[in-house]
């Protein structure tokens, strides 16, 4: 019988997504579970968005530029100038969702053995994208004590080899939650054009900011222009992840063309994804502010009651519609699959992330979880109700 690659046994797992089969047999025996494993909103897409596939008038779905359709990217650069971005249509790549940005980015940037410096917790997906682009992943602590906030740039200097080729951050964060200011930022950029290495960005989260926090973005670091490339995505601004579409964009003229020959292998991103992606930007600011005030409340919904419970601590985000919990457990893999195989309030569960696969350091997030607060306030207070009866009778309880 052939092998399998060694590049595929060592793809990690979704920590996200790992445990779905415990939830199927939990649904199995009639148990409800509150998903709080995953970024899925239940947010309406917006109608414009949706009727403009509706309304479609195709004979014939052709590929599309390798680039995008060249409409929606003029749409776009419009979109980025309204939130202080000055880019134009020929910065862009419209991609695959925003993991092929991600993976256009690693691969026209980087080389088999080169290393990309990543605050951990980071996306769990950062993992697979370096895996299969060969690329490591040198992760740098940030602490729940203060938030997450961006570590010292003492402590970014002290892991930079020959190898180091880029920093990525998430802004705001998955999984914490955090919005990095603009002083940290500029701080940011700072080590990055003194060792003239990449920044990669992902921003996906730039319309979901709290408490009248301003979003920053990496493209409005002047000193750095050459060296930046933004991540993006359709998929959470409008609650349409199924779409897959997403973006790469960068002024560096270089990247921007070895990118494209990644996006010509592939040939081009879904025309009817595009077509929803342009209508989208057309949504109306009121739709939006009714977003921000349901994911105010369903922060404050899950923070709150989290630091209620004995022995729990959780900071509160400014950003995104994630959270990452300390609890007294002993194991969080084990808790959060004892959750769905072992527990149930009244017919009852809850589904959680464990944080250890958002960690590259081994033994990091045992004991915190990560929390994705996408469904409505109403079915967010059942889950925390569960969550705490469930760490009262928890046997790998350490408190």
């Amino acid at each position: 019988m052939p092998k399998i690659s060694k590049k595929g046994l060592e793809m990690p797992s979704s920590p996200i997504r790992k445990l779905v089969p415990y939830a199927d047999a939990a649904k199995q025996r009639g148990i409800h579970v509150y998903h709080l494993n995953i970024g899925q909103p239940d947010i309406e897409t917006p109608e414009g968005a949706r009727n403009a596939v509706r309304n479609a008038d195709i004979k014939v779905i052709e590929y599309s530029h390798s680039a995008g359709i060249l409409s929606y990217r003029k749409k776009l650069a419009e979109y980025y100038k309204s939130v202080g971005i000055d880019i134009t249509e020929n910065d862009i790549i419209v991609t695959n969702g925003g993991s092929e940005a991600i993976l256009f980015a690693f691969n026209s940037c980087m080389d088999p053995g080169d290393e990309v410096i990543v605050p951990e917790p980071f996306y769990a997906n950062y993992n697979g994208f370096s895996q299969s682009c060969g690329v490591k992943v040198k992760p740098i602590y940030s602490s729940i004590d203060n938030g997450f906030a961006l570590p010292p740039i003492e402590e970014f200097e002290k892991i930079i080899t020959p190898r180091t080729k880029a920093i990525m951050i998430c802004n705001p964060n998955n999984p914490t939650g955090y919005l990095y200011s603009k002083e940290e930022l500029i701080t940011l950029s700072k080590i990055v054009e003194k060792h003239d290495i990449f920044l990669f960005a992902d921003e996906v989260y730039r319309e979901f900011c709290y408490d009248g926090a301003p979003h920053f973005s990496v493209m409005q670091l002047a000193n750095i222009e050459q060296n930046v490339v933004l991540l993006d995505s359709v998929s959470k601004r409008y609650s349409a992840c199924g779409v897959r579409v997403g973006a790469l964009i960068t002024k560096n003229k270089e990247v921007y063309a070895t990118a494209m020959k990644f996006a010509q292998a592939r040939l081009s991103p879904p025309t009817y994804g595009q077509i929803l992606a342009e209508a989208a930007v057309d949504t109306p600011k009121i739709y939006f502010d009714k977003v921000i005030n349901d994911y105010v409340a369903r922060r404050n919904t899950v923070v709150h009651a989290i630091n209620e419970m004995p022995g729990c601590f959780c900071p509160m985000p400014k950003g995104a519609f994630y959270v990452v919990a300390r609890l007294p457990i002993d194991d969080s893999d084990r808790f959060c699959q004892w959750l769905l195989e072992d527990f149930d309030l009244n017919g009852k569960t809850v589904m959680l992330a464990p944080a250890t696969g958002f960690y590259s350091t081994k033994g990091e997030g045992k004991n915190e979880v990560r929390i994705s607060y996408c469904l409505n306030v109403e079915d967010l207070r059942e889950a925390m109700k569960c969550l705490a009866e469930a760490l009262k009778v928890y046997p790998g309880k350490t408190i």
